[in-house]
């Protein structure tokens, strides 16, 4: 039912996937040596310069951009959706299981293709990576949704040991 603790849980997930869309995930910063001091911010909206001072020669400087960045903004939307389509389904529990664990699988992708974004605009931007805070919502939304598929397999221990008393 809906007023389970895992509805709880997606529902979390899916408020985390959407705001996840709009944080920056990795800031890439060139040296302090270097001049001008750029710096880029990557999230799933892509790559974008957040170069705060200034600088008559940033602006002959050409425009860096990481290409296909589409891999991750898919990842992005399909937390949010996928978590929605499963809160939504909750009088199938066993397809809410299945679809829980592609989104537990999903989170973990979003780390893989995240860190081939890094190395790939490390390698183009010549800088340094900070990890963000964004960063960490993928990892709360995996933990969330293995909260979520005990209870469902809770539930589904509960409603077939009911099954057998009648």
């Amino acid at each position: 039912m809906i007023q389970r603790i895992q509805s709880l849980f997606l529902f979390i997930v899916i408020a985390l996937g959407v705001t996840l869309f709009f944080l920056p995930v990795i800031q890439f910063s060139t040296p302090d040596e270097a001049v001008p001091q750029r710096m880029f911010e990557l999230g799933a909206k892509g790559l974008t310069e957040i170069t705060t001072d200034y600088n008559p020669l940033a602006e002959s400087l050409p425009a860096i951009e990481l290409k296909g960045v589409w891999g991750l903004s898919v990842t992005t939307l399909l937390i949010p959706a996928l978590a929605l389509v499963i809160l939504l389904l909750f009088k199938k529990r066993i397809v809410q299981v299945r679809l829980s664990l592609f989104l537990v699988m999903l989170c973990i992708g979003y780390y893989g293709i995240l860190f081939m974004y890094v190395w790939f605009g490390r390698h183009n931007v010549a800088a340094d990576w900070d990890i963000l805070f964004g960063a960490c919502i993928p990892l709360l939304c995996l933990v969330l949704t293995m909260m979520a598929i005990r209870k469902i397999l809770k539930d589904e221990a509960l409603v077939r040991s009911a099954d057998r008393l009648r």
